[in-house]
């Protein structure tokens, strides 16, 4: 609690230095701005350099986590102004270098040998510099090019206290808020803290990149540079050195003469490959680790470089997903209210017709047409809010995916607008569900459980007679949801009553938080963020921003 608090108060500080609560003002309704005008940042810091420096700025000091943070949204053009989309893309590559002298030392001290005895180049300056490593270029004893990506020194203890800290929210936020339980706040932390970490160790990363290598092999979508394992430790990892065009560099595809209708279908293509068909797919797709080979501009093949990050699903995830996007695509959405019902992620009484109507009037709108007219981040964020009504809960092994799917939905805005996304997704979601559901399945899945049936076979009329003893019990099982939907609903009902009072509860709770920060020098909560005093301070904020939030 102690390392949470000390780092809570620096971001309290940095956050008033670059004065970062003045881009909080669309977040808030109307009705409650002017409560911005009482911030205590106003007498911390200066407002006076663009808003997107200052964002990026800050989340360079604050470190890797909100760096990587930033990563994601410069992808979201649709979603963010120009001018800080523009400021963060800086993040993708250009987050500045540690000293070169100690990452020559660094790898040195990995491989055990000095520089000259096993590179017959290395470079002084750094190629790239990202959140948690940089990269320098430099040529093998044979003349091959390669990369060599160093860990930065002492960033592991930084990271465990952003992920502390972030788990501290998560716990007081989970305990006192309906909200954040739904959203599964703990264990979103744990995922990320399991993810960042393994970002740690480059031995993870070589490994990701080879298997990625290898399901790509003589693929015209995607190339995985080499890996030179004899090479790699955990905090040095030395890879083929790739050239292409930068995927965000869209004036340089365009002058190449890149098809770029191709070149957004088959990232699409290879997203779904990787998801359904390999079940492994790479979860840190920022323009910053995507190129583009052009030297056959009408088939233009991306290059797939920091594969730190990889996902996977389960097979039911799987499964629960492509039967979704069909059900999307046919516009069933009968199916997919009943998807949602049969997955357990809606509550068991939840009324079926009213959430498809409900599904049928957020997504109608959106069919037909291109990509540069809908925006699938905000038709999430639609989806969402609405289907919370119904309960509907977020599932942490899919967070992953979600931040991807972001990913290659700002890439397709950038590369082709006009992009018809259902187009190019459905026929291969209908081919693969024919191979998972269709006749070759099924021979495959008798042939796989034969003897198994076979083995059952004899015990099958005891089984029938089990099963109508069962009927009882699911009667009163039944008899029993039935009860508590109806106590359910009741308790709706007296929450909905007291919301009024939430959300002015809420706005002076932020008037209490906001004085609380308004100490000199703004380092009250470094020196007595313990107190309980504090402690309350803090849940009074994180209350009242739920209560304008659902204003």
């Amino acid at each position: 609690m102690a390392n949470a608090s000390s780092r809570l108060g620096r971001i309290i500080r940095i956050v008033g230095r670059y004065r970062l609560d003045a881009l909080l003002e669309p977040l808030f309704p109307p009705r409650y701005r002017k409560l911005l005008l009482i911030s205590p940042f106003r007498l911390a810091g200066s407002a006076d350099a663009p808003r997107g420096e200052r964002l990026r700025l800050a989340l360079e000091e604050l470190g890797p986590v909100f760096i990587k943070f930033g990563q994601m949204m410069s992808t979201r053009r649709d979603l963010l102004p120009a001018d800080i989309a523009q400021s963060l893309a800086k993040l993708q590559d250009q987050v500045p270098p540690f000293d070169a002298d100690a990452a020559r030392a660094l790898v040195e001290q990995a491989l055990a040998a000095p520089i000259e005895t096993v590179f017959s180049e290395f470079e002084h300056d750094a190629l790239a510099s990202a959140s948690v490593a940089q990269v320098h270029a430099g040529k093998l004893r044979d003349g091959e090019d390669i990369v060599v990506k160093v860990i930065r020194p002492d960033i592991e203890p930084v990271i465990r206290e952003d992920v502390a800290l972030l788990r501290w929210l998560a716990d007081k936020l989970n305990r006192y808020s309906q909200i954040a339980r739904r959203l599964h706040l703990p264990e979103v932390v744990d995922d990320y803290e399991a993810t960042i970490l393994n970002e740690l160790d480059l031995r993870r990363e070589a490994d990701n990149t080879q298997q990625l290598r290898l399901n790509f092999a003589g693929s015209p979508t995607l190339y995985v540079p080499r890996v030179y394992h004899d090479l790699c430790r955990r905090n040095v990892l030395v890879i083929e050195r790739i050239r292409g065009i930068p995927i965000g560099d869209v004036d340089a595809l365009v002058a190449a003469g890149t098809n770029m209708k191709v070149l957004a279908e088959r990232g699409v293509e290879t997203f779904f490959k990787q998801v359904f068909v390999d079940n492994f797919f790479h979860a840190d797709m920022h323009p910053g680790n995507i190129f583009v080979d052009v030297s056959d501009p009408e088939s233009p093949k991306y290059i797939a470089i920091d594969c730190a990050i990889i996902g996977q699903l389960t097979e039911k995830d799987q499964d629960y997903l492509a039967r979704n996007l069909l059900a999307f695509f046919n516009r069933d959405y009968a199916e997919v209210a009943s998807l949602h019902l049969q997955s357990g992620w809606i509550p068991a009484d939840t009324d079926v017709e009213a959430f498809e109507a409900i599904i049928k009037e957020l997504c109608e709108p959106i069919f037909a047409k291109p990509l540069s007219e809908i925006s699938f981040g905000h038709f999430v964020v639609d989806l969402f809010q609405t289907a919370q009504d119904f309960g509907m809960e977020i599932q942490p092994q899919l967070v992953l995916l979600q931040k991807t799917l972001l990913n290659i939905e700002g890439l397709g805005r950038q590369l082709y607008p006009e992009l018809d996304l259902w187009e190019t997704a459905a026929p291969f979601m209908q081919t693969w569900m024919n191979e998972r559901a269709g006749p070759n399945a099924a021979i495959k899945a008798l042939s796989d459980n034969g003897p198994a049936l076979l083995g059952a076979l004899p015990r099958l009329p005891e089984l029938i007679i089990s099963a109508s003893r069962d009927t009882g019990r699911l009667d009163r099982l039944t008899s029993e949801l039935r009860r508590s939907s109806a106590e359910l609903k009741a308790l709706q009902q007296r929450q909905k009553r007291s919301r009024n009072s939430l959300r002015i509860a809420g706005i002076a709770a932020v008037a209490g938080a906001l004085a609380l920060a308004a100490s000199p020098a703004l380092d009250i909560a470094q020196r007595h963020l313990d107190s309980p005093g504090s402690i309350i301070a803090l849940l009074c904020f994180a209350v009242a921003s739920i209560a304008l939030l659902r204003a």
